[in-house]
């Protein structure tokens, strides 16, 4: 398929306008698809890549982009004919395909495609009329490199912090870290050093209205700073259901994944006390119901009766960064989907 679809990359002189362009690309790619129907003279899956598109090229402002399509649907046939071969007829490469069904009937797709930058437009506008809608797709189709804009939460704890931040730093996390907000003010130094603006937004224990206040502070930044996701970096306060159902944007907590077995303070001393074996971590999306949200992805590391019980929150601390820090990445990239209690990630 993808050598077929290779023939539709433009490249050579360039078009007049790209509304000329796009306009004499489509007529092309239609005659092509006229021309393999079954039944037409010479039709055939093996024309159904025009030998004569390469000719229309758009120039340099329209070179190939990656794009990324995300589709959820309830299964049936032909869905995964329909989208790639509405991509192909649409000028676009495949890159990568990923599809999955689910038990209770839910079907799910991830597409990595190339296009020229100029056709976007017309091919979510077409993607929505020929496809999304007739099949009830819920469906998101982007640039790559669209960078998600983030918002940290975070308490006294760093390693989390750092994980979110460093990955930025580091160009492991395609996302942008808008703002860090914490309720103490220890991590200043390390998240203003990145370049990160940081916000106090305390919350006094047992100061009536302080909560709430502290949430109306968070809802407020979310809407300023146009986040599309936020992130509790070890963030030390239970959200309230009003707060969560006013953030209109996901939210992503990481735990230790002794739950439900040692709650409340000291979970490592309480874990190193009955010798446990394994400690590990849990990233999850956030609900009114206290770390019960669906799950992205989970961890464990192995400890043993050596080790003290600052070893544990040591061992802790890492899975906790690493499991946080692919929730994190495969959220921004696209690669979750939310469906009833339970996710599907294309890793």
């Amino acid at each position: 398929m993808d050598e077929d679809m290779a023939t539709l990359r433009p490249s050579a002189p360039r078009a007049a306008s790209s509304a000329a362009a796009t306009a004499a690309a489509a007529a092309a790619a239609a005659a092509a698809a006229a021309a393999a129907a079954p039944g037409s003279p010479g039709g055939g899956v093996t024309q159904l890549a025009p030998r004569a598109l390469p000719e229309l090229v758009l120039g340099d402002a329209h070179a190939l982009r990656t794009g990324v399509l995300t589709a959820s649907c309830a299964d049936s046939a032909g869905i995964i004919g329909s989208v790639t071969s509405f991509l192909h007829f649409h000028g676009s490469n495949i890159l990568d395909c990923r599809t999955h069904s689910l038990e209770d009937g839910t079907f799910c797709m991830r597409v990595e495609f190339s296009l020229p930058e100029g056709w976007m437009p017309t091919v979510r506008e077409a993607f929505k009329a020929m496809v999304a809608d007739p099949y009830g797709m819920q469906h998101a189709i982007r640039w790559e490199e669209e960078r998600k804009r983030v918002l940290v939460l975070a308490s006294k704890e760093d390693h989390a912090l750092h994980e979110v931040l460093w990955g930025v730093q580091r160009g492991d996390l395609k996302c942008d870290v808008t703002a860090v907000i914490s309720n103490h003010e220890n991590l200043r130094v390390t998240t203003e050093a990145l370049g990160v603006p940081f916000t106090h937004v305390p919350v006094p224990k047992g100061e009536a209205g302080a909560k709430a206040e502290s949430e109306r502070q968070i809802l407020e930044a979310v809407k300023e700073l146009d986040v599309n996701l936020v992130v509790l970096a070890r963030y030390m306060q239970i959200l309230s259901a009003d707060f969560l159902a006013n953030i209109g944007v996901p939210v992503i907590n990481i735990h230790h994944s002794f739950l439900p077995s040692f709650v409340g303070a000291n979970p490592y001393a309480q874990a190193h006390s009955r010798g446990v074996r394994l400690v590990g971590a849990t990233a999850h999306y956030v609900t009114p119901v206290l770390d019960e949200g669906p799950i992205i992805d989970q961890d464990v590391t192995h400890v043993d009766s050596r080790m003290s019980v600052a070893e544990f929150r040591q061992a802790g601390r890492s899975v906790e960064s690493r499991v946080l820090g692919r929730a994190v990445r495969w959220h921004c990239e696209d690669r979750v989907f939310v469906v009833g209690q339970r996710t599907l990630v294309f890793t």
